[in-house]
C-alpha cells in the first residue's frame, strides 16, 4: 500500500530539531553573556538579556506540550518559529552592541536552517525579515559592552562594511544552503522513484513465473473441461434449456485454452506476429471484439482531435502483448462492474493519443481509489466476481505496469456526476506509442 503522505508543503523540519537547537543556543547565548558580564565585568543590561533568553526557554517547554516531538512542522509553522529565533537573537544583539557585536553573524542561522529544509518561498521571506533586522541593528542599538576605558566609536563606514558584508553572507548562504538541499531532495526524490519501480519490476517478474506456472498446471483440466463440454453438447438436445448454457461453457473453455497456448508460444516468427503494426481502430476493436456479451453494449468511438484544417491521421500502433493485455483488462473490469454499457473513447492529435475507458457502475470506493495501481488492491467485492469468490487485485497493478512501460500516463477516477461509474483515462504521447512506418 502506499504511505500515506505527512507533508505536502515541501517542509523538511520536524519540531524536535527545532526544539534541539533552540536549546543548543540558550546554552551558549546564557553562557556568553554570564561569562561577559561575571567573568570579564563588561557593563551590560544583564536581566534583560536573561527575559530575553527566557522567550526560548518558555518556548520550548510549551512546544511539546501542544505537538508531538516527531511532528513534521508545516511550511508556515515552521517559518513562524524561524522568525521567532531571529528576533529573539536580533533583540539580544540590540541589547550588546548592535552590529559592532562580534555575535551578530549568528543572524544567518535561522536563515541556513530555513534554506536547508523549506521551500524556496519561506527562505525568500526569512530572509528578507533578517536583513530587516540587521538594517535596523545597523542604526540603533544599546552600546557595546566594554570595560576600563570607553566603547570604541566605530565609524559609519566600517558598520555599514558591517552591514554589506552581514546582506551578503545571509543571502549567499540562503541560496546555497537551498539550491544544495533542492539537488539533496531531488536525488532522494529520484532513488525512492528508482526503487518503486525496481519493487514493481520485481513483482511483475514474479508474476510472470506465476502465469507459466499456471498455464502449464491448467492445461489438464481445461482439456477435460473442454472434453466433458464437447460430449454433454452433443447428448442435450438444442431445444433443451441447458443447451445454450453448455456451449457458452465449451466457448469459454476455449478461450482459456487459447490464452494459454498464447502464454506458451515462443520463437523469432511469433515475435513477428506480434509486432504487426495495426490501426489504433482495428487494435481497440481486436481488443474489445472477444469480450462482447448480450447483457452490456461496449460502445467503441475513436476520432482525430485535430482542427479540420490540419487533420492528424490515425495513428499506426505495434500489436504489442503487453498493451493489449492490458487495455483488454482495462475493458474486462469495466465489464464487470457496468449495469448496461462501456464506452471506449478514443481521440488524438499530432501530439497525444488518449484512451478513455467507463463504465455506468457504482464506481470506484472512496476508500480504494488512491491505492489503485499497487498489487492486491482490489474494488471487486464478491457479489460482483464471476467466480463469487472475488479477485486478487493483480489486473489494474499489472495493466498499469504494461502502460506505463509502453510510455503513457495512466488515471483512474469517478464520472463526473450527474454520470456514475468508473473511468480509466490514458495518455501516450504520440511518438511513443506510434509505430514508424
Amino acid at each position: 500500500m502506499a504511505s500515506p503522505q505527512i507533508a505536502n508543503d515541501g517542509s523538511r523540519l520536524r519540531l524536535n530539531t527545532t526544539i534541539k537547537l533552540r536549546w543548543f543556543a540558550v546554552a551558549g547565548q546564557t553562557v556568553t553573556v554570564l561569562t561577559i558580564s561575571y567573568g570579564y565585568h563588561f557593563p551590560l543590561p544583564l536581566d534583560l538579556c536573561l527575559a530575553v533568553i527566557s522567550l526560548s526557554v518558555a518556548l520550548n517547554i510549551v512546544l511539546p506540550l501542544a505537538s508531538p516531538r516527531s511532528h513534521l512542522l508545516p511550511s508556515r509553522q515552521a517559518a513562524l518559529l524561524l522568525g521567532f529565533d531571529i528576533l529573539q537573537l536580533a533583540a539580544l544583539i540590540f541589547l550588546t552592541g548592535g552590529l559592532e557585536n562580534p555575535f551578530a553573524m549568528l543572524l544567518v542561522v535561522p536563515v541556513a536552517v530555513s534554506a536547508s529544509t523549506q521551500p524556496l518561498s519561506v527562505t525568500i521571506a526569512l530572509t528578507a525579515f533578517d536583513i530587516a533586522l540587521t538594517t535596523f541593528l545597523a542604526k540603533l542599538h544599546f552600546p557595546l559592552p566594554w570595560v576600563h576605558q570607553p566603547a570604541p566609536v566605530l565609524p559609519l563606514l566600517y558598520i555599514a562594511g558591517v552591514w554589506t558584508a552581514l546582506v551578503c553572507c545571509i543571502t549567499f548562504i540562503a541560496f546555497y544552503a537551498w539550491r544544495i538541499g533542492q539537488e539533496t531532495r531531488q536525488m532522494s526524490h529520484a532513488l525512492t522513484a528508482a526503487e518503486l519501480i525496481l519493487a514493481r519490476e520485481q513483482r511483475l517478474s514474479a508474476l510472470d513465473g506465476l502465469a507459466a506456472a499456471a498455464a502449464h498446471q491448467l492445461g489438464t483440466p481445461l482439456s477435460t473441461i473442454t472434453l466433458v463440454a464437447k460430449e454433454l453438447e452433443r447428448e442435450v438436445p438444442q431445444d433443451s434449456p441447458w443447451h445454450e448454457d453448455i456451449t457458452l461453457l465449451r466457448t469459454q473453455a476455449a478461450r482459456c485454452r487459447d490464452i494459454l497456448s498464447e502464454l506458451s508460444k515462443s520463437g523469432p516468427g511469433r515475435e513477428d506476429d506480434y509486432f504487426a503494426q495495426i490501426p489504433l481502430t482495428h487494435l481497440i476493436e481486436e481488443v474489445v471484439a472477444p469480450l462482447r456479451t448480450p447483457g452490456i453494449e461496449i460502445k467503441v468511438r475513436v476520432m482525430d482531435a485535430a482542427p479540420s484544417s490540419k487533420p492528424s491521421g490515425e495513428p499506426v500502433i505495434a500489436r504489442n502483448p503487453g498493451l493489449m493485455h492490458a487495455l483488454a483488462n482495462l475493458v474486462d473490469n469495466a465489464i464487470d462492474f457496468a449495469r448496461t454499457s462501456v464506452i471506449v473513447d478514443a481521440s488524438y492529435d499530432q501530439d497525444k493519443l488518449r484512451l478513455r475507458i467507463a463504465d455506468d457502475g457504482p464506481g470506484f470506493p472512496a476508500n480504494i481509489i488512491n491505492y489503485l495501481g499497487e498489487p492486491y488492491v482490489t474494488t471487486r467485492p464478491r457479489s460482483r466476481a464471476r467466480d463469487g469468490e472475488g479477485g486478487m487485485g493483480l489486473g489494474f497493478f499489472i495493466a498499469k505496469t504494461f502502460l506505463e512501460r509502453s510510455g503513457a500516463t495512466v488515471a483512474a477516477e469517478n464520472r463526473t456526476p450527474p454520470d456514475t461509474g468508473a473511468m480509466v483515462q490514458i495518455v501516450w504521447p504520440r511518438a511513443k506509442i506510434e509505430s514508424t512506418v
